[in-house]
């Protein structure tokens, strides 16, 4: 009996984020105030509402933490020592993806 209703649990979890709607484009408003957000540096009401956000969707929810658990590791690395001639062809590779948009 418990593992029925486990799986049932489990089925009506996965089928409720199946048919989560993002609606008027708040998935895609979260991601424009991302680095704000993971930065500490938005009003605390709106801090609320992506949290609130974040709660029901959980596709937001798990990108933010991918993406919080990625800052953290880049802030503890040094930054590496690049030669003049990286510096040189990295800047040329920039130059070249902007110029092939």
């Amino acid at each position: 009996m418990i593992k029925k209703k486990a799986a049932a649990t489990k089925k009506q979890s996965r089928s409720s984020s199946q048919h989560h709607t993002h609606g008027q484009g708040r998935c895609v408003d979260l991601l424009r105030q991302l680095s704000a957000y993971i930065d500490d540096e938005l009003p605390s009401d709106i801090c609320r509402e992506i949290r609130r956000h974040l709660g029901t969707c959980p596709n937001c929810e798990v990108f933010i933490a991918s993406l919080q658990h990625t800052v953290r590791l880049c802030r503890h690395r040094p930054a590496p020592e690049l030669t003049p001639v990286d510096r040189m062809n990295m800047r040329r590779a920039i130059l070249d993806a902007a110029n092939a948009r």
